[in-house]
């Protein structure tokens, strides 16, 4: 998009561009998504941002109306494979908190200074800036959403320091911690105090763009539920489907509810817009950033529906498909190597697995009682066959499905391993590394469908002309 588009997508207040491009007013000194409600400003005063980061880093401060910073992420970062795509994963993942720059370099294969002129050049801000932004933004949620108190939040954000995130919230916000705090939207759902009800968890609003068609999702999600590890309870059409998870730092139970869309709210239904209201309970807070990410890629919360929908829609064979379903998301994965070693070995299996080698939680909650068993693990408890060559290779990185990872590197390697054929693989493409564009197996797909086939067949799954993805 130019900018001359971009002022057109402002002065429409269109939704559909929120976390594509941000843009600032230099008279008033603040940035915002394109839909804020407020006086569309002069042409003359607007400059447009790739990133909040970069509208941060040039001395704008975020909107107090439209949350400028609260907006799905781009969906750009999930269609890329090259190393800016990656490093945006990456940092979403929290690599940069966790290993520093140096850290998301080695992943990316380049230097720390090729990956900071990269990411300036492009975006604007380079790998620090684009993770104090994160930081900055998870630490509005901690204060907006839980009694934590402050000093703990600054270091549960993953701030080095309180001056640190002090400093960054009065930067960001032009308020203090406890203005933020004060300042929650009012009837918010904002829990009790903590110290009343420590089990209330986090809860928080994952905000998507355009319809979403919840029901399939929720539909995907119980079939393919894991006893002792998943569960999907509720009626149909507000159900809610939680999950053990496994984090750099502890783990944890989240908990995600489908909402009814459409006319009449109808179960199964698309949506228009908006999100999806999760709860998190972590053992440790620092991990909240991490587990967000890990559930926008399971949920597909940052895709462009209007981009695929106008892609596949206009196509003579799928075309009625998406018609019928708007919305349609093709999901990832919360644990990608999870989701690898139960691409393998089925929903049964995975069952036992989980039973039998995975980690038992200190407080197991109705039927989530224990933790997906790590690569090494299975490694070690079951080495032979396939089973135990994927974890081997999982466990010494001789495969990875970190968001970093390349795709096509990754799956010639996965193809290199007993007992994958194409199918699984592909499955492992679409799913734990979140490729849009994998061609359903078996199926002659045309160019028309780029780079848009992982939704292609998702849409031919949900018409019953293939088997489950």
């Amino acid at each position: 998009m130019d900018e001359d588009t971009r002022y057109e997508a402002v002065r429409s207040r269109d939704a559909r561009f929120d976390g594509e491009f941000f843009f600032g007013v230099e008279t008033t000194g603040i940035y915002c998504r394109p839909s804020c409600p407020a006086v569309t400003p002069k042409r003359g005063n607007v400059r447009f941002f790739a990133t909040a980061a970069a509208a941060q880093g040039s001395g704008f401060r975020a909107c107090r109306r439209c949350r400028p910073d609260a907006v799905p992420g781009s969906a750009e970062w999930n269609v890329r494979a090259d190393a800016v795509g990656r490093a945006m994963r990456l940092i979403g993942d929290g690599i940069v908190d966790r290993e520093g720059v140096a850290g998301l370099a080695a992943r990316l294969g380049y230097s720390a200074r090729q990956v900071q002129r990269q990411l300036t050049a492009e975006l604007g801000a380079g790998p620090v800036a684009l993770a104090r932004a994160q930081r900055a933004h998870t630490a509005r949620v901690l204060l907006q959403t839980t009694e934590l108190p402050i000093t703990e939040i600054a270091f549960a954000a993953g701030f080095a320091s309180v001056r640190q995130f002090n400093d960054t919230i009065r930067a960001v916000y032009a308020s203090t911690p406890s203005q933020v705090r004060v300042a929650a939207p009012k009837g918010g759902g904002r829990p009790a105090r903590r110290t009343a009800t420590p089990s209330a968890g986090i809860p928080l609003r994952l905000a998507h763009r355009g319809p979403y068609r919840t029901g399939a999702v929720f539909d995907l999600l119980a079939e393919e539920a894991v006893p002792g590890m998943e569960e999907v309870s509720g009626p149909l059409g507000r159900r809610t489907y939680r999950r053990t998870l496994r984090l750099p730092h502890g783990s944890a139970i989240v908990a995600v509810e489908e909402r009814p869309g459409g006319p009449g709210r109808e179960a199964g239904a698309a949506h228009p817009g908006g999100w999806l209201d999760a709860r998190l309970h972590l053992t440790d807070p620092r991990d909240l950033t991490t587990a967000v990410h890990r559930l926008r890629r399971l949920f597909d919360l940052d895709a462009d529906p209007y981009a695929v929908d106008e892609r596949l829609g206009a196509d003579p064979r799928i075309g009625p498909m998406v018609a019928a379903r708007p919305g349609l998301r093709s999901p990832g994965a919360a644990d990608p190597e999870e989701l690898a070693v139960r691409a393998l070995v089925g929903r049964a299996e995975a069952e036992r697995l989980v039973l039998r080698y995975g980690k038992a939680l200190d407080s197991p909650c109705g039927g989530l009682t224990h933790l997906f068993p790590e690569a090494a693990v299975l490694a070690g408890a079951e080495p032979d066959g396939p089973l135990g060559e994927l974890a081997a290779a999982l466990a010494d990185g001789a495969v990875r499905l970190d968001p970093g990872a390349d795709w096509d590197e990754t799956e010639r390697a996965l193809l290199g391993l007993a007992g994958l054929d194409g199918r699984t693989v592909a499955v492992i493409r679409s799913r734990a590394l979140g490729d849009p564009d994998v061609a359903p197996p078996g199926v002659d797909v045309p160019d028309s469908w780029r780079p848009w086939r992982s939704y292609a067949w998702q849409h031919l799954r949900a018409a019953g002309e293939l088997e489950q993805a």
